[in-house]
């Protein structure tokens, strides 16, 4: 009778350890994709003038400045992708700046960069991450 529970013991903890196994791998792997979302990050020279920056909430707002101009509109995310709903913009004119951001149809972040492509997926630019500051 000892034999048997030891053998049910033995070939437990192998199902278990192999459990454990596989939920870690599927954790590293998910960790890897670099599939992790833009919600509530900052990226760019928040309240620089002349510096282009963008902040996206958890609720969808995407709230920046091309350096000149302030931009605010909306986002969803699939697939690693970022999506912008119409970005509206002021038109203020301003010498030297680059307004690449209010064109972006897309977007993607890997790590620490997040880079943009227009509608034609031709890349307009890209930012660094920053800590997150929510829009005022």
């Amino acid at each position: 009778m000892n034999l048997t529970r030891t053998a049910f013991s033995s070939s437990h903890r192998r199902s278990v350890a192999a459990a454990a196994l596989l939920g870690a791998t599927a954790l590293l792997l998910t960790a890897c994709s670099g599939a992790a979302s833009v919600a509530d990050t900052s990226w760019g020279k928040l309240d620089t003038r002349g510096e282009t920056s963008i902040t996206f909430t958890a609720d969808g707002g995407a709230h920046g400045s091309d350096g000149c101009n302030i931009i605010n509109g909306k986002w969803t995310e699939e697939k690693g992708t970022v999506t912008f709903g119409p970005l509206a913009s002021t038109m203020m004119a301003c010498e030297g700046v680059d307004t690449w951001l209010g064109a972006a149809a897309t977007a993607v972040a890997e790590g620490d960069k997040i880079t943009f492509s227009d509608e034609d997926g031709k890349e307009i630019g890209s930012l660094d991450k920053t800590e997150f500051t929510a829009p005022k």
